[in-house]
């Protein structure tokens, strides 16, 4: 599994790390993180996650790439 947050898009509102904070944090900006180890998944919220993203900035695969 893969999980990409595009910082372009991110807009800082934290529903992600509110859903699930033992996969996404926030950064001294205020934008969406992923916390260190967790870039491959495992959290059963994670898909919840990028679905409550506002902006749909995250995205999670199936294949790494």
């Amino acid at each position: 599994m893969h999980i990409d947050i595009d910082t372009d898009v991110c807009i800082g509102a934290g529903q992600c790390a509110l859903t699930a904070p033992d996969v996404f944090t926030q950064d001294d900006d205020g934008y969406s993180a992923l916390l260190p180890g967790r870039d491959r998944g495992g959290s059963p919220l994670l898909r919840e996650a990028a679905r409550a993203c506002p902006v749909g900035a995250i995205t999670v695969s199936e294949t790494v790439g």
